[in-house]
């Protein structure tokens, strides 16, 4: 990943960074990897995401579409 600094100005780029890892997911997989997940709590916390990411998909169609 590269973040360019204009003008010496540090804090502008240090704000794009971290909105650049933020998108990526790299702050979420840390915070995973920080403690040992067991196998049977990773299933569960895939199928809520699953179930999540699925519910958003169908609010934004009926959003858009009407159905």
């Amino acid at each position: 990943m590269l973040v360019y600094v204009r003008d010496n100005n540090v804090e502008q780029a240090m704000r794009l960074l971290k909105k650049k890892l933020q998108r990526e997911g790299v702050f979420r997989e840390m915070k995973l990897r920080r403690d040992f997940e067991k196998p049977c709590e990773r299933r569960k916390r895939e199928a809520a995401e699953s179930v999540r990411r699925m519910r958003k998909l169908l609010r934004k169609r009926f959003e858009r579409d009407g159905y």
